[in-house]
């Protein structure tokens, strides 16, 4: 279902998982990381950090993205999303929707590979299309 090989698929979870370690949930205490693969096979890694006002927080899928547009990277592949509460088991955890839409401005959504896991032998791989169908994005602007 992924044009991704199985063992960068296996390091981008390792990683996202990795980043989880990271994420600031003082609130909700459910950590996120995130590791999202460039066209040219590099991964970058993000968390999602809470803010006691809510809004001004960010999620890690978000901030994997950010984090390469600032370092001028805009082609990508896929993501790797590892999630759970500090006190309970991981799971299947999807982007949400405003992460789906910043990911749908830098990739086809036909294309791009979302592995939802709880480790690198125990994952679900979706297409962006899939999970954000008849989205909008920058070809519906020009």
């Amino acid at each position: 279902m992924s044009n991704i090989p199985e063992n960068i698929i296996k390091d981008m979870i390792n990683k996202a998982a990795k980043a989880r370690i990271f994420a600031y949930t003082p609130y909700s205490n459910f950590r996120v990381g995130a590791a999202l693969l460039t066209k040219d096979d590099e991964i970058i890694t993000g968390c999602n950090i809470e803010n006691a006002a809510y809004s001004p927080g960010n999620c890690a899928e978000r901030t994997a993205v950010f984090k390469a547009v600032s370092q001028g990277i805009k082609d990508f592949k896929g993501i790797a999303i590892v999630a759970g509460k500090d006190d309970g088991e991981l799971e299947y955890t999807s982007p949400c929707g405003v992460c789906r839409q910043v990911l749908r401005e830098f990739v086809n959504p036909s294309e791009f590979t979302v592995v939802m896991a709880k480790d690198e032998n125990d994952y679900k791989i979706m297409t962006l299309e899939e999970l954000f169908p008849m989205s909008f994005g920058p070809d519906n602007l020009r």
